[in-house]
């Protein structure tokens, strides 16, 4: 997991050949204009546009969530944005099987920590990072982009 601001999104595109596509595309658009739902930017590379209000932590964690075939980078346009993290290896209660065509594990365990983003924030998911987005007591304007591995 990596969380960062947005003005140093730079130092990340090495890591992954679309990580530059995609925090181009933040830099390209009017964030606050886009319509929810989802773009598809190139191969391997889609956004998730969504505003919302937040959910209590209970709520979710109903979803407390990994995926095996792409990376999330989360950016918080608006809003305070708290989100629950623990590694995959220590989990130790998966809800079900893991779901290839919507590329998601759900966990029954407990996050290890807590931690908030504000606007113009970004965390990176990999595959061993289980979490549980979108709590808060607020509206939240976020993206979440699907980088494919």
């Amino acid at each position: 997991m990596i969380i960062d601001s947005l003005h140093n999104a730079e130092k990340y595109f090495g890591l992954h050949p679309l990580f530059s596509s995609a925090f181009k595309f933040i830099q390209e658009n009017d964030l606050m204009a886009l319509p929810d739902g989802t773009v598809q930017i190139e191969e391997g590379l889609k956004v998730i546009v969504s505003q919302k209000t937040g959910k209590t932590a209970e709520e979710s964690l109903k979803k407390f969530e990994c995926h095996n075939t792409n990376i999330d980078i989360q950016v918080c346009v608006k809003g305070n944005e708290t989100i629950g993290w623990k590694p995959r290896e220590t989990c130790a209660s998966p809800k079900g099987e893991y779901d290839p065509a919507k590329d998601v594990l759900f966990f029954e365990d407990e996050p290890d920590m807590f931690f908030s983003l504000k606007d113009r924030q970004f965390v990176i998911f990999y595959p061993d990072d289980v979490h549980a987005p979108m709590i808060g007591d607020d509206e939240i304007r976020k993206l979440v982009f699907k980088v494919k591995i």
